[in-house]
């Protein structure tokens, strides 16, 4: 019977080690699978703040063109009403413009995050199915 025990343990030893080499290769699909994704949220994310910074940029250059019409306009008027007139109208057409540029920026921003974040769910879902 002692003689017996030592090649049981040896075979548990031997399917031990054969689960451990089999886990081991199924977490380094999953770490390499989890790096790419990591890699392409990143670079998603980078493109995405590219064109956000453009974005504001463009912003900017239409805000600041408009300002400048206002204040050339302004320069020809003389009369008080004129004035109020024109003033209200760049009021109205400033709080629009902005809850324009607000809104496309906010689309931007859930867009972005969305290319960001996608790649990483799916790698994490793929990467547990693997490794279980």
């Amino acid at each position: 019977m002692s003689s017996a025990m030592p090649g049981i343990f040896d075979g548990l030893a031997e399917q031990n080690l054969i689960r451990a080499k089999e886990s081991i290769e199924k977490m380094k699909i999953a770490s390499g699978a989890i790096n790419d994704a990591l890699r392409e949220a990143y670079a998603a994310n980078a493109r995405g703040a590219a064109d956000y910074a453009a974005k504001v940029i463009e912003f900017s250059g239409e805000n600041t063109s408009s300002a400048f019409d206002f204040l050339t306009h302004l320069l020809g008027m003389t009369k008080p009403s004129d004035i109020l007139q024109l003033s209200a109208a760049q009021g109205c057409k400033n709080f629009t413009a902005t809850a324009a540029q607000s809104r496309e920026l906010w689309e931007l921003t859930r867009k972005v995050t969305a290319e960001t974040a996608d790649p990483i769910k799916r790698s994490f879902a793929s990467a547990l199915q693997k490794a279980a």
